[in-house]
C-alpha cells in the first residue's frame, strides 16, 4: 500500500481525501490510500520522523504551511522556488534525499482564475493577511496585478504577507489598510476570511469584476451571494482546491488527472454535507 494524506489542525472537514481518492479511482491506483490526519502546529517534525517508506506524499493545510518551510530549510530538503516566494509550502513528496516541498496553491490559484475570468487583474484587494492571502496575491501578480491592497485587522501582524507579495518579481505596489473605508477600486476582490467576518458591501464599494472567495463551505458566503446577485464572476475555494490538488496528484503519482473528475467529486461531497 502506498500512503498519502492531508495534514493540519483542524483537518476533519477537509475535502482533500475525497478529491485524491477520486483521482486514484480514475487512474486505477487501487493500492493507494489518502487520509486526513490531525497534526497540530509545532508537531510536524515529529510526525514526519515517524513515517515509514510506505508514505509517498502529503498535503499540508493550516497551521503547517509556514512551519514546513522552516523545517525544509533546517533539514536541507529540496524546495521549488515558489515555496520560498510564497513563504510556505502545501505539498511534500518523497525524494531520494528526504522530502521535496512545493506550493501548488500559486499555480492552482492562477489556473482557477484563468478558467473563470479573462478580464483585467491590475488592481487587487485581498481581505485577510495569512498564508492563503499571500499565495493568491502572488498568483494574481503572476497574472499582471500591479497594485495589491490588504484589508486586515492589524497591518503589523500582516507584515509577513505584505513582504511576501512585495517580493514578487514584478515589484507590485503593496499596502495594508485597516478599515473598509480606506479601500480603493479593484478589478479583483479576494476574500480569505471566515463567512461571519465578511462585509458583502465590499464588492460594490470596489467595483470588482471578479470575486475570488477562498472558502467553499459554507456556500454561498455573504460575498459570494452578493457576487451572484450582481452577476459578478466568482472563483470559489473549491476551484482553488481542485486545481492545486490536480498538481499534487501529478507530483505524488506521476500521472495527470482531469480537473473535472476532482471537481465533480468535490461537488457531490459538498452537496451531501449540505443535505445532511
Amino acid at each position: 500500500m502506498t500512503r498519502c494524506a492531508v495534514l493540519g489542525d483542524p483537518v476533519e472537514h477537509s475535502l482533500s481525501p475525497v478529491l485524491h481518492r477520486a483521482a486514484y479511482d480514475e487512474l486505477g491506483l487501487a493500492d493507494w490510500s489518502y487520509d486526513a490526519v490531525r497534526v497540530p502546529g509545532g508537531t510536524l517534525a515529529d510526525f514526519l520522523d515517524g513515517l515509514d517508506d510506505s508514505w509517498r506524499g502529503l498535503s499540508l493545510t493550516m497551521p503547517l504551511k509556514r512551519e514546513l518551510l522552516a523545517l525544509a530549510d533546517e533539514r536541507g530538503w529540496e524546495c521549488h522556488p515558489r515555496v520560498r516566494a510564497a513563504g510556505g509550502a502545501n505539498t511534500l513528496v518523497r525524494a531520494d534525499t528526504g522530502w521535496r516541498a512545493d506550493n501548488t496553491d500559486l499555480p492552482g490559484a492562477a489556473t482557477a482564475v484563468q478558467e473563470r475570468y479573462a478580464g483585467a487583474a491590475d488592481r487587487v484587494l485581498v481581505v485577510g493577511g495569512g498564508a492563503t492571502a499571500a499565495s493568491v496575491g502572488l498568483a494574481l501578480c503572476d497574472l499582471g496585478a500591479t497594485r495589491v491592497q490588504l484589508l486586515v485587522r492589524s497591518a503589523e501582524r500582516a507584515q509577513e504577507t505584505l513582504t511576501t507579495i512585495r517580493g514578487h518579481d514584478s515589484a507590485p505596489e503593496v499596502l495594508a489598510v485597516e478599515s473598509a473605508e480606506e479601500v480603493t477600486a479593484a478589478d479583483v476582490l479576494v476574500s480569505t476570511v471566515p463567512a461571519d467576518a465578511q462585509d458583502p458591501g465590499l464588492l460594490a464599494r470596489t467595483g470588482a469584476a471578479l470575486l475570488f472567495e477562498a472558502l467553499y463551505d459554507p456556500w454561498p458566503t455573504p460575498l459570494a451571494a452578493a457576487a451572484e446577485r450582481a452577476g459578478t464572476s466568482v472563483v470559489s475555494g473549491l476551484d482553488l482546491l481542485v486545481h492545486q490538488a490536480v498538481l499534487q496528484v501529478e507530483q505524488m503519482t506521476g500521472h495527470e488527472v482531469p480537473v473535472g473528475v476532482l471537481r465533480a467529486a468535490g461537488e457531490r461531497a459538498l452537496a451531501a454535507r449540505r443535505g445532511a
